[in-house]
């Protein structure tokens, strides 16, 4: 199954702190596993959007062999930037959470809030 986790504040705007995606879908033969291939591609997109679309440089872990990701984001020059970041990061959520509508049992999004 993969876990995706997003770390939010615990104020009112609950922002994204950071993302951990790990696992595997288990769905589908490899490299036909579509939950996986769906999964990779949100998340590679968002990391490349934080990157050109938000200007900012997220801190960005990978353990291949263990199927991890980890997304956090930078503080950007602007605000628009940082609202820019929360808005990449909310639809990486949103689609998580519809991959998660139809296909459960490969795949669980959780938020957790700060202490």
């Amino acid at each position: 199954m993969i876990n995706a986790i997003f770390k939010r504040t615990s104020d009112e705007k609950a922002d994204i702190l950071c993302c951990t995606i790990e696992g595997h879908a288990l769905c589908g033969e490899y490299g036909k596993d579509i939950i996986c291939a769906g999964v990779s591609a949100l998340a590679i997109n968002t990391v490349n959007s934080l990157e050109l679309l938000a200007f900012t440089k997220p801190i960005v872990k990978v353990n291949e062999a263990l199927a991890y990701l980890y997304i956090e984001p930078t503080k950007g020059e602007t605000i628009e930037h940082d609202n820019c970041s929360q808005f990449l990061l909310e639809s990486l959520y949103l689609g998580l959470t519809s991959i998660e509508e139809d296909y459960g049992e490969c795949i669980r999004v959780e938020d957790v809030y700060e202490k």
